[in-house]
């Protein structure tokens, strides 16, 4: 009588594929229903691009130029001012501003060549024009306030300067606002 002896195949059964399709199966489903909870623990994209800090490069801003950008919504002014729009911002009489504020508060030490505000008329929102007005900074088309080349309020119903956003120099030609 001849006895069958039941070997241990090395090759990979119909039941063995079923076996790894489901666990695959199975751990795709388990990732794709877990997903959404741990997504929503993150913020929103929106959320973090409203108040996150705007890098910009100021290499090719020419002297003289106003570059306008956006951070957290709101217009932001970058003026390369020329030498003489530094030395007018400088010699202005203080006591003679109606928000008196010197230059060198607006400006940061060493890079006088470089003035942010916000770019927003302090009157009643207006967007100014650049390069405008009496002092050759800049003019509400809207209601007549002009702004010097440091963004002080010199004519007009605006009641305060054009504000400094927060912000620093990452390098000698470039700038972090917020």
């Amino acid at each position: 009588m001849a006895t069958t002896h039941a070997s241990a195949s090395a090759e990979p059964t119909r039941r063995d594929f079923l076996f790894i399709a489901t666990g695959a199966a199975g751990a795709v489903g388990l990732a794709a229903t877990i997903w959404p909870f741990i997504s929503q623990m993150a913020p929103d994209a929106a959320t973090i691009a409203a108040g996150a800090p705007v890098d910009f490069d100021l290499s090719p801003v020419a002297e003289g130029q106003i570059v306008k950008l956006f951070w957290r919504g709101k217009l932001i002014f970058v003026r390369h001012r020329t030498a003489a729009e530094i030395k007018a911002a400088q010699d202005t009489d203080v006591a003679s501003l109606r928000d008196p504020e010197p230059d060198s508060v607006r400006v940061k030490p060493g890079k006088d060549q470089w003035l942010i505000v916000y770019g927003n008329c302090t009157h009643l929102g207006c967007v100014p024009l650049g390069n405008e007005g009496a002092f050759h900074g800049w003019q509400c088309p809207c209601h007549g306030s002009v702004f010097d080349t440091s963004g002080r309020i010199r004519q007009g119903p605006a009641p305060i300067n054009l504000p400094v956003p927060p912000y620093a120099f990452t390098s000698d030609k470039a700038i972090r606002i917020g």
